[in-house]
């Protein structure tokens, strides 16, 4: 018989934060495969674990997933540790969990720490329903369309972003999101935990010494009025051609204003107008 991937949540700061289950599966491993050996080290030593680790991160990723399926296969048991929360979660994992779907090997996931739902849970938003992100892109063009994506929905969001790019975000985001409000989330369960609240702009005059990966929850967008129905195509199309021919909107801008009028989602209006535009003549 195969043995199991462990797929197990590991404290995003706090030592203590990791529970009895996942220390036991730790111990009984044969091995831990860790995103940095010597990240975990000092977890492990921390709770007198002595299980050896191999590295298992994304630069080492297509070479290590047939090694660890190997060895599972040959009976061996396998953790899978990411630095910090539950592996996969914007850390590596998702490859070796699909490889192990694949050749029906157990895939056993402990539930634990994850800086999306501390962070959630300290924002006061509402979280049904929610969206999480993970990392913006880094190149502007691509920045750009993602706030612009980030803009249109109606819901709460949540994501991550490195500390030497936070700063540039929030100013980015200020003629995106306007007065919406956002959480940042900082040295999450740790001594220095800090939650700052406020507009785009807001935070990005008051984040000072942005050390730590950060958490960014944006609240839901207070300008969504109660849905109403659509009128018809040739009304809707019409409605979309004066906010573009004017010369003032981009068709990505009318999308959004037709959105805020109706009630709905950015991505149904589009949906709806591709459709209209192809019943009407």
């Amino acid at each position: 018989m195969s043995g199991t991937l462990h797929v197990v949540a590991t404290p995003i700061g706090n030592l203590e934060d990791i529970t009895l289950r996942a220390l036991r599966v730790l111990r009984e491993a044969t091995i831990i495969a860790a995103e940095d050996t010597r990240h975990t080290a000092k977890l492990l030593a921390h709770h007198g674990i002595s299980t050896p680790t191999v590295s298992f991160h994304e630069h080492n990723v297509r070479a290590r997933v047939p090694q660890l399926v190997a060895r599972l296969t040959r009976g061996e048991s396998v953790a899978l540790v990411s630095d910090a929360g539950t592996p996969g979660v914007s850390d590596p994992g998702l490859e070796l969990v699909q490889a192990c779907i694949a050749g029906g090997i157990p895939v056993d996931p402990l539930p634990g720490p994850t800086a999306v739902m501390t962070a959630l849970v300290a924002s006061g938003f509402p979280m049904n329903p929610v969206t999480f992100l993970g990392f913006p892109p880094s190149k502007a063009s691509a920045r750009s369309a993602w706030l612009q994506d980030l803009a249109d929905r109606d819901e709460t969001v949540v994501f991550f972003e490195a500390p030497h790019r936070i700063s540039a975000l929030l100013q980015a985001a200020t003629g995106y999101l306007g007065t919406r409000l956002l959480v940042l989330g900082r040295e999450l369960t740790k001594v220095h935990q800090e939650f700052l609240r406020g507009t785009a702009a807001d935070l990005a005059e008051r984040l000072n010494n942005a050390r730590g990966e950060f958490t960014v929850v944006v609240g839901p967008r207070p300008d969504v009025t109660e849905a109403r129905d659509f009128p018809p195509d040739r009304a809707l199309v019409e409605e979309f051609r004066d906010l573009t021919e004017s010369g003032d909107n981009s068709r990505r801008d009318a999308v959004s204003a037709l959105a805020r009028k109706y009630g709905r989602p950015a991505r149904e209006v589009y949906a709806r107008l591709e459709a209209a535009k192809g019943r009407l003549p």
